[in-house]
């Protein structure tokens, strides 16, 4: 990725940290542009900010915590004032996602479900018409009987189905002791039917299409920041 797309990502992570106001709990979201944010937070709260962070991994949460943010859980507070994540997709025009290539979609999907506003940050190659196109759909699921859940989920469309793997090779686990399985559908027609498949086979615990749920997307351009909404 080009220094200037890497300074537009800061700069619309940056943006979003910016609409923050004290008093709110704020959902923290994982990844490279989420980074950013986190880092601005942290720079706010310096200055005199007073939040609250709940983090969709335990990646974000060590950020969080070395940024100086205070952190809190849903056990003190089930509703999010704002949460502010990453995309690996955005459908142009609803807004839809694919969301899940750090490994963080299941706690990323409870908080952006509990947040009034769910901001979404991404840069410039994330667009898409269709999701799908570029993306696997990354799905979270138990390994027991794993092989089984990937067989469905071929027969969902799937034309190919991979264990996610870390970089020593090793199948990945997320923070919640399960696996991923990467599926390629390609373009997909009906985003809201294949998700309704999805969620009807057993052993799967969730997928990474973020349905009618981005309150807005922050796009970081070579020319700028775009501010998108449904």
């Amino acid at each position: 990725m080009s220094s200037d797309m890497e300074t537009h990502k800061r700069t619309a992570a940056r943006r979003a940290a910016d609409m923050v106001q004290s008093g709110m709990v704020v959902g923290l979201g994982t990844g490279s542009t989420a980074t950013y944010m986190i880092e601005r937070l942290g720079e706010r709260v310096a200055e005199g900010l007073h939040i609250v962070g709940i983090p969709t991994s335990e990646d974000s949460a060590r950020k969080a915590q070395k940024a100086g943010i205070p952190l809190t859980d849903f056990a003190a507070h089930r509703r999010i004032d704002i949460a502010i994540d990453g995309a690996d997709e955005v459908q142009r025009g609803p807004l839809n996602l694919i969301k899940g290539l750090g490994g963080a979609l299941l706690r990323e999907k409870i908080v952006a479900q509990a947040a009034k506003k769910f901001v979404v940050i991404v840069d410039g190659s994330k667009p898409v018409d269709h999701l799908g196109e570029r993306a696997p759909v990354p799905v979270e699921v138990i390994s027991f009987g794993w092989e089984c859940t990937a067989e469905r989920l071929s027969a969902c469309g799937a034309k190919g189905v991979k264990p996610r793997t870390d970089r020593d090779g090793n199948l990945f686990v997320s923070d919640n002791g399960n696996m991923i399985l990467d599926c390629t559908f390609g373009p997909i027609e009906d985003p809201e039917e294949l998700a309704r498949q999805i969620d009807a086979i057993v052993g799967v615990v969730e997928h990474g299409m973020f349905l009618n749920m981005a309150s807005e997307v922050l796009v970081a351009t070579e020319q700028g920041v775009e501010r998108w909404e449904p």
